[in-house]
C-alpha cells in the first residue's frame, strides 16, 4: 500500500531546474520528519535532504548543498524539493520517506516510502 506519492520528475538539461513534490496517500504525515533520497541505476540509495516535522530544521548532502532546497507545504503534509543547477550526476530515481522523531540521513530509519520519480539530467 503506497503511502507517499512523488511527482515532478522528468528530463532536463544540465543547469536546469525541477521541483519535486511528495504527498501522502491514505494517511497524514504532518507530524513526521520527511526525507528525500535518490538511487541511481546500479548504485545504493543515498541521502539527499531532510526536514523536521514543522519545517524549522533542514539539512542536505554535501553533493546538493546550495543547489537543492527542501520545504514543507502550509499544512505540513506535503514536502517539496526544489532542484537548481542540475548536473548529469543528479540523474536518479528520487524517493521521499517519512519517520517519527528527528530527520536524519539513515535509509533504514525511515519506515514509510514512496515509489519514486525519475529525474534525468542530460549533458
Amino acid at each position: 500500500q503506497v503511502q507517499l506519492v512523488e511527482s515532478g520528475g522528468g528530463l532536463v538539461q544540465a543547469g536546469g531546474s525541477l521541483r519535486l513534490s511528495c504527498a501522502p496517500s491514505g494517511r497524514t504525515f504532518n507530524n513526521y520528519a520527511m526525507g528525500w533520497f535518490r538511487q541511481a541505476s546500479g548504485k545504493e540509495r543515498e541521502f539527499v535532504s531532510a526536514i523536521s516535522w514543522n519545517g524549522d530544521n533542514s539539512f542536505y548532502a554535501e553533493s546538493v548543498e546550495g543547489r537543492f532546497t527542501i520545504s514543507r507545504g502550509n499544512a505540513k503534509n506535503t514536502v517539496y524539493l526544489q532542484m537548481n543547477s542540475l548536473k548529469p550526476e543528479d540523474t536518479a530515481v528520487y524517493l521521499c520517506a517519512a519517520k517519527l522523531g528527528s530527520g536524519n540521513s539513515e535509509v533504514g530509519s525511515y519506515p514509510y516510502w514512496g515509489q519514486g520519480t525519475q529525474v534525468t539530467v542530460s549533458s
